[in-house]
């Protein structure tokens, strides 16, 4: 493409459409699954977004020839640093041709802005938070991703290096099908000890009713996750938020609670892998995407399990286990065909043995980057 590089940041609503409506353009005929553009206007849009109540972002344009070819986004996330004590800036929704220069000047001018707000460190892509999108693909680009997971073209783990970037962490998506768990009936016999050991009852979460259970999602979500990389404490409002997206798509036979001797200890929350109705809409449900979405249903036969977590007085306790044998057994009397449970750490590995314990297998690995910021 002619012409030099130029970026800018985005301002008013002409950059903003072009931001949001890069990746449809970038990447049309991939496995990539086009969000809602509503999701994604309600995602960026700092009045309605609660993380933006204690961070703050900035969003990027490159261009060649005056032709949009690439976008990211630069965000503080104050809660962050408060909570680990450290000054790491993020990096998030990157998207950019296979154009090195394009993409070092874009990450060039996120990493800028970070470093004049006093940050040591870019991280991501968290697209805006590691609770939302986080990484890009390195493994299993032939494959469509699981329901709120990325996909990415395997050249930008190349642009990233260019730039300067390193691994930070790997995350692994696992997968397990009917032929698996059917291979393994004898863990079967090892979680009813566990449930009988631990006095353990298993609930679904009462959707009809959220405003009574989100303390209880927020309290467990809180305390399981402390100790886990890249944590940060989530307030009432930003589960909130979640929870009116995951309300329109969540199954109350997938989500629900573990209690030990009447006490809520665990949380496990795992969707339909709605993704062929997306792909099916293209990223708007008017005027017929709404029907193209309707028709593609009967083509969601996957569930992802998106987050499942034990209070830590109850970890190491073979919960884990319990969770996954039920969700995977609820999915295949209910006909679903595939689980993916997704992301892990890649040291995880109590969590990771019992995954693969489930007969599961990676079937995707998701990158996380990072670049130290020199002073200027």
């Amino acid at each position: 493409m002619p012409g030099p590089v130029a970026v800018s940041p985005v301002e008013g609503r002409a950059d903003l459409r072009e931001f949001v409506r890069l990746p449809y353009r970038l990447h049309r005929g991939t496995p990539w699954v086009p969000p809602l553009e509503s999701a994604v206007y309600r995602m960026l849009d700092t009045a309605r977004n609660p993380l933006f109540q204690h961070a703050t972002a900035r969003h990027f344009l490159a261009r060649r020839g005056g032709e949009v070819v690439g976008r990211v986004s630069a965000i503080e996330n104050r809660a962050h640093n408060e909570f680990h004590a450290d000054k790491t800036g993020f990096f998030g929704f990157f998207e950019c041709l296979d154009d090195r220069e394009a993409a070092g000047a874009l990450l060039g001018a996120a990493g800028d802005w970070l470093r004049g707000r006093g940050l040591a460190s870019a991280l991501g892509p968290a697209s805006p938070s590691a609770n939302d999108e986080f990484g890009i693909l390195s493994k299993g680009f032939d494959r469509p991703p699981g329901l709120l997971m990325p996909w990415s073209p395997p050249y930008y783990g190349a642009l990233l290096e260019a730039a300067g970037f390193h691994k930070a962490r790997d995350l692994y998506a696992w997968e397990v099908d009917r032929g698996g768990v059917q291979s393994i009936e004898k863990v079967g016999r090892i979680v009813e000890r566990i449930r009988s050991r631990e006095e353990l009852t298993i609930r679904d979460l009462d959707i009809r009713h959220l405003d009574r259970e989100l303390p209880k999602i927020l309290s467990i979500y809180n305390q399981a996750w402390e100790k886990n990389w890249c944590f940060v404490p989530m307030t009432e409002a930003e589960i909130r938020f979640m929870a009116e997206d995951f309300v329109q798509i969540a199954d109350p036979r997938f989500t629900y609670i573990a209690e030990a001797k009447g006490k809520p200890v665990a949380l496990m929350l795992t969707m339909p892998n709605v993704n062929p109705m997306l792909s099916a809409a293209g990223g708007r449900l008017f005027p017929f995407g709404w029907l193209r979405a309707l028709l593609a249903k009967r083509r969601v036969t996957n569930l992802r399990v998106v987050g499942m977590g034990i209070i830590r007085e109850y970890q190491r306790r073979g919960i884990e286990s319990v969770f996954y044998w039920e969700t995977i057994h609820r999915g295949m009397d209910l006909g679903y065909q595939t689980c993916e449970m997704s992301w892990v750490l890649e040291d995880n590995a109590l969590m990771n043995r019992s995954i693969e314990a489930m007969g599961a297998k990676v079937v995707k690995e998701y990158r996380v980057y990072e670049k130290a910021l020199l002073p200027a």
